[in-house]
């Protein structure tokens, strides 16, 4: 019997008792006529009022029943319109509501699950009994933590997949505590999650590749800034990154190369065309060059290039070793030749010199003592250039000797500072009493100081300076300085070429011999100039061979 027809047939059965009963009062009481009309109009008025009470109830009922109704009409219209599963459980964990996802999810379409826990709708599918269960521990939980409750879980499909959802668990109470109601919603994230482990992954691998890859990995903006870069940009210029972040990397680039840099990143943005296997040079902060091999692709977003991403390699010791190289070819191929050349013309030059010297004796010497002059000068012009030529052979074994270093300077002093006085130019010695003997072979050693002075002195300079210190522990250093023409930076890196030489005359072996005596010794020369303002010539020789 529904609540409405309960509510009229009580209200028959009260009407029917109440006429009976106030009835037979009167008739027992024997009231007076006057009496009994007014308790009859007391008794009706009771009855209007009693009766407007209650069909004011009703129509109370009726429409708070109906309001209730399309509540849970709208209430079951939105949970069941939500992607997301939804459940009212009240405070002993029996359920209330759900919508049709969460039946359908739990297998539970067709149950009359008003009423029941989790436990025991576990009885109405076996798949799911215990995800069922499950749930009263985690509702446990969320009713302890008193609050709205956030929670992953996995739920596992028929097919053999697992579902996750991202579940909030929403505990209401009464004002004396005691537990209310359960909201428990729950959203299926499983592609989401999928979604996010795989760009997880993809950054893994993104910054393994960026981050540890051995070679300099960097990005630009469309406008040439750069956006990142890895560890390798420190490495290579010296500077730290946060210095050159969204500013141009062009002060970076030498001046030489700067052009051809800008001209291929606007062929990369603009026309889509990757830079591949570009050598460019570099300055580091310590203004050292370096030579580095770039390649740079369009950085595409969307369709769209917002930049151009790259990696560089340092390849400085590489284009030194190949430089070495050459010259170590192109000293073998002279060496080779040197010899030969050397031994094939010293012998007919000493002929022709001593019949010079022997018609020179006799009695035209007066009349053609220029010429003879001439001759002999030549002759042995060709003899010091075979002998160089000898330098430059294979090794010859040397005998070393322990010396002090002020000797021979001094020694060096005395045999050019005639010539050099001739020049008028100032030849100054420092030498170091306190210095260490050194192994070396002094003859050789005099030549290489020399040449070095010799081409000061044909530099134009007029003053010469040479200071000798202790390097380090286990080498000294002579310091060769003159204020002449200087060199110009592009040709310093010749310098000790086979043949390489910026003078008239010059034949481009004594620095080539120099080089070699300084090889020799397990030494090395270093060049450093400026035109117009003269050179310096450090020679770093070991103390001990």
């Amino acid at each position: 019997m529904t609540n409405k027809f309960r509510l009229l047939f009580i209200y028959i059965v009260f009407s029917s008792i109440w006429i009976v009963v106030t009835d037979n009062i009167i008739v027992y009481l024997n009231l007076p006529k006057e009496i009994l009309i007014v308790f009859q109009n007391i008794k009706g008025f009771i009855f209007v009022l009693i009766t407007s009470c209650f069909i004011y109830y009703l129509v109370l009922k009726k429409e708070a029943y109906e309001s209730e109704k399309e509540e849970n009409n709208k209430l079951t219209i939105l949970i069941n319109s939500m992607v997301d599963f939804v459940n009212f459980k009240d405070g002993n964990g029996k359920w209330i509501e759900a919508n049709d996802f969460a039946l359908k999810l739990f297998q539970l379409e067709g149950i009359d699950f008003r009423g029941k826990t989790d436990s025991e709708l576990a009885q109405f599918t076996d798949f799911y009994g215990d995800a069922l269960r499950y749930c009263e521990i985690s509702d446990e939980q969320a009713w302890k933590h008193g609050k709205p409750s956030r929670y992953i879980e996995e739920i596992p499909m028929p097919d053999g997949t697992l579902k996750t959802f991202d579940t909030i668990k929403i505990p209401s109470f009464h004002e004396n505590g005691e537990r209310k109601e359960l909201v428990v919603m729950g959203r299926d994230v499983t592609e989401k999650v999928f979604a996010e482990k795989k760009l997880a992954e993809s950054e893994q691998k993104y910054k393994s590749l960026f981050e540890f890859n051995p070679e300099l990995v960097y990005m630009v903006d469309i406008q040439g800034r750069l956006t990142n870069a890895n560890d390798h940009f420190y490495r290579y210029t010296g500077n730290e990154l946060d210095s050159y972040l969204y500013k141009s990397i062009l002060p970076i680039i030498s001046e030489k190369d700067r052009p051809k840099v800008l001209r291929a990143f606007l062929e990369v943005i603009h026309t889509n065309k990757p830079w591949i296997n570009e050598e460019i040079e570099i300055v580091t902060k310590e203004n050292v060059k370096k030579v580095l091999r770039c390649t740079a692709v369009p950085m595409i977003i969307n369709d769209e290039i917002v930049g151009a991403i790259g990696y560089a390699t340092d390849i400085t010791k590489e284009k030194e070793t190949e430089e070495l190289l050459r010259k170590t070819e192109k000293l073998s191929v002279v060496g080779e030749l040197a010899a030969s050349v050397a031994h094939e013309i010293r012998n007919p030059l000493t002929s022709i010199k001593g019949f010079i010297q022997m018609i020179q004796s006799t009695q035209m010497k007066t009349e053609n003592e220029l010429y003879y002059k001439i001759m002999l000068d030549e002759l042995e012009r060709i003899n010091i250039i075979a002998s160089e030529l000898l330098v430059l052979a294979k090794p010859q074994q040397i005998q070393f000797q322990v010396k002090d270093i002020n000797m021979i300077l001094t020694d060096v002093k005395s045999l050019l500072e005639s010539e050099a006085n001739l020049h008028g130019v100032t030849l100054k010695v420092e030498t170091d009493v306190h210095l260490p003997k050194i192994e070396c072979e002094p003859n050789q050693l005099k030549q290489l100081f020399i040449n070095l002075i010799k081409n000061s002195i044909e530099a134009s300079a007029k003053n010469i300076t040479i200071s000798v210190s202790i390097f380090d522990v286990q080498s000294i250093c002579l310091i060769f300085t003159d204020d002449g023409c200087g060199i110009e930076e592009e040709r310093v890196k010749h310098l000790g070429e086979p043949f390489y030489s910026m003078k008239e005359k010059g034949t481009g072996l004594g620095l080539t011999v120099s080089y070699r005596i300084a090889e020799f010794h397990n030494g090395e020369i270093k060049f450093s100039s400026k035109i117009n303002h003269g050179t310096i010539v450090k020679v770093i020789l070991p103390i001990k061979r």
